[in-house]
């Protein structure tokens, strides 16, 4: 894939600005420089990406699974890309307080905001807002070691209800059932490591609205699930429904009927009497349970909103077309925690309109939109900031040629900085003291976290990496200072 140059014009310089180092911005910058005006000669680019975190690959660092094995091939393909020297990162810069729309205006030609989806969507039923009620994004930042939320995590549950039937969903569901000893060969930070493994959970219950043909989920997620030790998968007769809709989708996706095939196969082999089951934990899934209440602990002051104990679901049914309705019959589950994994939800940017309905910023294919409909010259959004939280990885790359493809496009059109150097953003920051890090910092910090681990390893406990959480630990280590003591 590459984005073209319309025929006759000009070569000059391009100075592009990219908000966002995870894959979307990445991919951006990349398939920006590897442009056919690029590689031909006719034009030059100038790209520097700045990320609000000292490290860089945004949602990949702190938003997916430590225990993933696909992280590794991602983080590669990232890595190679930053490595080569043709983009430069600065981290630890956030838009809106480090650096303003205006400064950006006068530095680049074009800004390309590629900030993702970072927060949960709002579920919005009675006692959603008790206490011990969470958000699954929330849940996996803790547990990836993000520089912004407590090191602490309040794991006091032994039944946790997990409502949502997506990829994130049944991340939370196997990090919370799974045993914290067996997430040791992984990169998860130590406080993670010690709250995981005080946890007194017994039971996780992962609930979705409609059938085992209508998950979100991948095959990868599902089988996952199999290879926790000493977590016993439980399934349940009576959530198996297919429609017309079901039938079809199982004939005609290969995917779904790979997932469909892996959830009949374990139920067929689960024993009658689930008493016979004996690991330690159980990880439940279940179908076709719409979430209408979270119930509150009975308190002597009854306005106290009290603690979680419990969910209320309507038991719902296939319509034919794949969709759910409600049946009328409602059934409760004691449970002391609830996590809610509905969705991820974007953020607004100062100085750029937003559209609060869907978390995204209004754009046509990629070009930025006003409040009243209009292009924002120099103004381009990719990723899920562009389309919403949907779609994987590959999904990001096509996105990212679109809005590269329609900014060459509109190159004559690009308002000129008026101070497109590229060492003057460095004296910019400099000057305001952001203490922002570069890829050589994470260069350096990478190496940190891998030696951590390797001295873990030395006691037995074959850590890869130890990821660092602190934020001023990170960019100490980042700008060469000298790291905390281990």
């Amino acid at each position: 894939m590459s984005a073209t140059l319309p025929a006759g014009t000009p070569a000059r310089p391009l100075r592009v600005a990219v908000i966002g180092a995870g894959p979307a911005g990445v991919y951006a910058a990349d398939i920006l420089t590897k442009s056919e005006a690029v590689t031909s000669g006719a034009l030059t680019v100038s790209i520097d990406l700045f990320d609000r975190y000292p490290a860089p690959y945004g949602l990949i660092r702190y938003g997916v699974a430590p225990d993933h094995p696909r992280i590794k091939g991602i983080v590669n393909a990232l890595h190679k890309v930053l490595d080569r020297g043709d983009i430069r990162f600065f981290g630890n810069v956030d838009f809106g307080t480090d650096l303003t729309l205006a400064d950006l205006r006068t530095h680049y030609d074009a800004v390309i905001f590629a900030t993702g989806a970072i927060k949960d969507a709002d579920l919005n039923i009675p006692g959603i807002d008790l206490e011990g009620s969470f958000g699954g994004a929330d849940f996996v930042s803790w547990y990836d070691g993000h520089p912004d939320v407590p090191r602490e995590w309040p794991l006091e549950a032994k039944e946790i209800a997990v409502i949502g039937n997506g990829n994130v969903a049944l991340d939370v569901a196997r990090i919370l059932s799974k045993h914290a000893d067996d997430l040791l060969v992984t990169e998860i930070p130590d406080n993670v490591y010690a709250g995981l493994k005080a946890s007194p959970v017994t039971d996780v219950h992962v609930f979705g609205r409609r059938g085992p043909a209508q998950v979100k989920f991948t095959p990868l997620e599902l089988r996952e699930l199999s290879h926790s030790k000493d977590v016993d998968i439980v399934l349940y007769a009576e959530d198996f429904e297919f429609d017309e809709a079901s039938d079809e989708a199982i004939q005609s996706n290969n995917q779904i009927k790979t997932m469909v095939g892996t959830l009949t196969n374990w139920i067929a082999e689960q024993p009658e009497d689930l008493s016979e089951l004996t690991a330690s934990r159980r990880l439940h899934l279940h179908f076709l349970h719409s979430p209408v209440e979270v119930l509150g602990e009975k308190t002597a002051d009854a306005s106290a909103p009290g603690r979680v104990a419990g969910v209320r679901f309507e038991r719902t049914e296939l319509d034919g077309t794949g969709n759910a309705r409600g049946t009328g019959e409602f059934v409760d589950y004691p449970v002391q925690a609830v996590y809610r994994a509905v969705g991820y939800f974007g953020s607004a940017l100062p100085e750029v309109d937003f559209d609060h309905s869907k978390g995204v910023i209004p754009n046509d294919g990629g070009r930025v939109l006003d409040a009243a409909g209009t292009h924002v010259p120099g103004l381009y959004a990719t990723g899920w900031i562009k389309r919403g939280p949907v779609g994987l990885i590959g999904h990001t790359k096509g996105d990212a040629l679109e809005t590269i493809t329609l900014l060459l496009e509109d190159r004559e059109t690009l308002p000129a900085a008026p101070a497109p150097a590229p060492d003057a953003i460095v004296a910019l920051l400099e000057g305001r003291g952001t203490g922002f890090t570069t890829w050589e910092g994470w260069l350096a910090l990478d190496a940190h976290e891998r030696d951590l681990g390797g001295r873990a390893a030395d006691t037995g406990l074959r850590r890869e990496r130890i990821k660092v959480v602190p934020r001023d630990e990170m960019v100490e280590i980042s700008r060469g200072g000298v790291a905390a003591q281990v």
